[in-house]
């Protein structure tokens, strides 16, 4: 029987609220205990000074196999999430073609199994094709393994059909995962709607386009008590629409991802598509209401929407080339540059917005350290002190906005299932 024993680390886990130095035992796969009395390990790993803690989980990330393989694959993305030191994603369903059927859900967790890396959870559609016309297959769907649905990527535009899908999806005791876009608003647009993109002269994308969506989405949530989850929100009022239905005590939580905390529409100046994405970056004030609704509890997850591309779409024209960027490398000492460095939220609080509460929406069992768990365990340097380099990235593509930057936080070693994965970060 194997046992690993990681050896005076400080250990936090937000499901049980420890935060202490002390050791963490694994025995056959799973965490055997947190302290308590020496055991023969069969392996020790030295944590002095460093972070033990659930491994993370991004819960909004493209993986693009089947169909895009030239971007992403389930083998490359799952190399890139363990290299960031993140152990489960939840991958959204436009792959060509989409994550809508039974079999469809298979082929991506027998593909992560292959690769023997990460946990791949899949994400089913709302509706067939992605079409925002008729619902999917979504009881076949949670029996391939699904753990949620959306049509992420393109909103479902007939409030009639979200409402049957909530329904449908509640009933399956399943969160609905919004990608909240009004596209009559959105329409041919490059970035943020403002001063910025008057001045450069490009399409905008105005902040309403996201708050009209987010507004009907509730409003169904309400109606349907559905759990309702908004994807990457971007915009001040999109924070407080989300406090208003959490207030009234509606399920509904949000996310916000590291490049709307860090980023705003003046970085399109230098029209790099590099920092075109949907939704776009907004200006200073919007960052500062996510960080704020981070702070409040209002935005519960913090998730990278991971969205890769070669190379040569990413070398188009700004108003040609596609959105997205990459995160699942750079996740963690983003989110610390953008959350901790500035005081905004403790170790505990911010490791919790990565693992349990992403879990908790998901319905999986991981994001804790609690005996009987899954053992998977990110450790983590938080003093270290690295430069981004995309040259080094697992993934297929490098579109990301973060090349050159100076940050601080590494994840070290990685475990999943009790098995390490990783024991020396390739990204230093």
């Amino acid at each position: 029987m194997s046992c690993i024993l990681i050896r005076n680390g400080r250990v936090i886990d937000p499901a049980t609220r420890h935060d202490a130095v002390a050791n963490l035992w694994i025995e056959s796969g799973v965490i055997a205990a947190i302290g308590g009395p020496d055991r023969q390990a069969t392996e020790t790993i030295d944590a002095s000074g460093k972070l033990v803690c659930p491994g993370l989980i991004d819960m909004h990330v493209h993986l693009r196999e089947p169909g895009r393989e030239e971007d992403e694959t389930i083998a490359s993305g799952c190399a890139a999430a363990i290299a960031g030191g993140v152990t489960s994603v939840a991958c959204m369903p436009n792959t060509e073609p989409p994550l809508d059927s039974q079999s469809a859900a298979e082929f991506v967790i027998q593909q992560a199994r292959r690769a023997g890396l990460a946990n791949v959870f899949p994400v089913g559609c709302l509706t067939k094709g992605k079409l925002g016309q008729d619902l999917s297959e979504m009881g076949g769907l949670v029996q391939g393994g699904a753990v949620a649905f959306t049509d992420d990527g393109t909103p479902v535009t007939d409030s009639e059909v979200m409402r049957r899908a909530m329904e449908y999806a509640r009933g399956l005791g399943k969160a609905v995962l919004s990608h909240s876009e009004d596209l009559a608003l959105t329409r041919g647009a490059v970035m943020h709607e403002g001063a910025e993109s008057l001045r450069l002269g490009l399409k905008g994308y105005p902040a309403a386009a996201e708050e009209i969506m987010i507004y009907r989405e509730i409003a169904l949530a309400e109606i349907t008590g559905a759990r309702l989850h908004i994807l990457h929100v971007s915009s001040a009022r999109g924070v407080e629409l989300i406090r208003w239905a959490r207030d009234k005590g509606l399920p509904v939580t949000g996310e916000a991802s590291p490049h709307h905390l860090l980023l705003n529409d003046e970085c399109l100046r230098g029209f790099d598509s590099n920092y075109k994405m949907s939704p776009p970056l907004r200006e200073k004030k919007d960052s500062a209401a996510l960080v704020q609704g981070l702070k409040d509890g209002v935005i519960t997850v913090l998730a990278t929407d991971h969205a890769p591309h070669s190379v040569e779409k990413k070398m188009r024209e700004i108003d040609q080339a596609p959105n997205g960027i990459i995160g699942l490398e750079t996740f963690l000492p983003t989110c610390v540059k953008a959350l901790i460095e500035p005081g905004h939220l403790t170790w505990p609080q911010m490791i919790a917005m990565m693992t349990l509460h992403p879990a908790q929406i998901l319905g999986i069992d991981r994001g804790t350290l609690k005996p009987g768990a899954p053992a998977d365990v990110t450790i983590i340097d938080p003093d270290r002190e690295w430069t981004i380099d995309v040259t080094k990235f697992r993934s297929k593509s490098r579109n990301c906005p973060f090349g050159g930057w100076k940050v601080k936080g590494l994840a070290e070693q990685v475990i999943v299932g009790g098995r390490v994965v990783q024991r020396v970060s390739p990204l230093v």
